[in-house]
């Protein structure tokens, strides 16, 4: 499972499925989009408008399903109520819960984390300590995950200059995306945000 905000999808999250779906050799990759999430400060954009771009992101992926079910739930999202449906849904498989490096060390704050851990194994892409979309990256830049006391499977991908911050805080006002932040997010998605206006007020 790959779950987030999604507020909005941008590259950096399709080239995380895509190398979660290569790397671990998944028969299905499930993408969440939140619904209330109980760790946002920031309100999120309406369900529709995520689900619709999680759709116009990843929709092509071979292997993979938007998932609509953290959406319709009642009350906050939790990974570990999502991770027992599908570990019924799936008996007997291996199960993944596919996450960037700032999550990893977050991780002991999630609502039943032993829970999580118990029922799948965490899949971890690195992230850069500051995202700076006009500066290169190398490894030295990448999160320092040493100190983590947690199991996890490392992929293997480049850093990414990409966070959706940065992304609502690119999109030009009063609405459509500028060349900059079209490079950013897939361009179905970038036509899906200047159609509907979203992030008209960057947060």
């Amino acid at each position: 499972m790959f779950g987030g905000a999604f507020d909005p999808p941008h590259l950096a999250h399709r080239r995380l499925a895509q190398t979660a779906l290569e790397q671990l050799d998944l028969d299905v990759l499930h993408i969440l989009p939140t619904g209330q999430a109980w760790h946002k400060a920031r309100t999120l954009s309406p369900a529709e408008h995520r689900l619709a771009m999680c759709q116009l992101a990843f929709g092509d992926l071979p292997r993979t399903s938007i998932d609509s079910r953290e959406i319709l739930r009642q009350g906050p999202s939790y990974t570990a109520d999502t991770l027992a449906e599908l570990a019924c849904e799936y008996p007997g498989a291996t199960l993944f819960v596919v996450l960037g490096a700032d999550q990893l060390l977050t991780f002991k704050s999630w609502v039943h984390w032993p829970e999580v851990l118990a029922r799948a194994q965490l899949a971890v892409a690195n992230r850069a300590l500051h995202i700076d979309a006009n500066a290169a990256l190398d490894q030295r830049d990448e999160m320092d995950l040493s100190a983590v006391d947690l199991p996890f499977v490392r992929l293997s991908m480049p850093l990414e200059n990409i966070s959706a911050s940065a992304v609502r805080l690119r999109v030009e006002q009063p609405a459509g995306p500028d060349a900059a932040f079209a490079r950013l997010v897939p361009p179905g998605v970038a036509g899906y945000i200047s159609d509907h206006h979203l992030y008209q007020d960057p947060s």
